[in-house]
């Protein structure tokens, strides 16, 4: 095995302790926000729910559970979000800088935070 294999292996594993960890920190529902929708103030909030719509949306509707765990009620912090993104876990893909930019990414991740107030 290689070390950039071995290397990616150690990363995945290790988001996946950090998100089983942290899982356990949220709170139990799972829908929409309590309250008004987020208040998305920049332009990279707003780019990030387009983008989220398109990516995430599927499996993560409007960050609650579908296809997939809910993600609007996890305490998980911006890195850990994206070392999801790019490196995958379970049933969900990876997805590559092709396919998800570096600033799309970081769109997505300014609105999946402002979801999770």
């Amino acid at each position: 095995m290689s070390r950039r294999r071995a290397g990616q292996r150690t990363a995945s594993a290790l988001v996946a302790a950090t998100a089983l960890v942290l899982a356990g920190c949220g709170s139990p529902y799972r829908g929409e926000p309590l309250g008004t929708a987020p208040a998305l103030d920049t332009q990279a909030q707003v780019d990030g729910r387009a983008l989220f719509d398109r990516y995430c949306s599927e499996c993560h509707p409007g960050g609650a559970a579908g296809l997939a765990p809910g993600i609007n009620n996890k305490p998980l912090p911006g890195w850990l979000v994206r070392a999801q993104v790019r490196l995958g876990m379970g049933a969900m893909p990876p997805f590559s800088r092709e396919t998800i930019s570096a600033v799309e990414l970081d769109a997505i991740v300014a609105y999946v935070l402002e979801l999770k107030k």
